[in-house]
């Protein structure tokens, strides 16, 4: 199967974001740049060895659900449902190698715990929309 970066913009990360009730232009933008290319640097590192479309490492996908989604039950249950009923509970690593909107919810989840989008990138994004 061959994706373009439309259908991982359209079909894969817009809808998870707004599943995720996170849907910016600015968030869209950054997502898409981060599993289209990489960087050298920072949370999405194409050097960590990480696992999916945005090379998250199990340390990072488990840190994110020990230290920041279990003092969020809410959000952690609004991922939760887009993880694999039984894949997730054998293998939850797994899911962010098989699952585009899993993968891309925890992305969006270390970004806004990293300290999320700019507001001068958002208000950049509205500008150019």
């Amino acid at each position: 199967m061959y994706v373009t970066a439309d259908y991982l913009r359209d079909q894969v990360i817009r809808p998870t974001l707004k599943y995720m009730g996170a849907w910016t232009a600015a968030r869209e933008t950054f997502l898409l740049n981060a599993a289209v290319s990489a960087p050298d640097v920072g949370l999405f590192c194409a050097r960590t060895g990480g696992l999916g479309l945005f090379n998250i490492t199990a340390a990072q996908h488990r840190d994110l659900w020990d230290r920041y989604l279990a003092f969020n039950p809410d959000l952690a249950s609004r991922v939760r449902g887009l993880a694999s009923q039984r894949a997730f509970l054998s293998d939850p690593d797994a899911e962010l190698q098989t699952n585009l909107s899993y993968c891309t919810a925890i992305a969006w989840l270390m970004q806004q715990r990293a300290g999320g989008i700019s507001e001068q990138s958002e208000n950049a994004a509205r500008a150019s929309a």
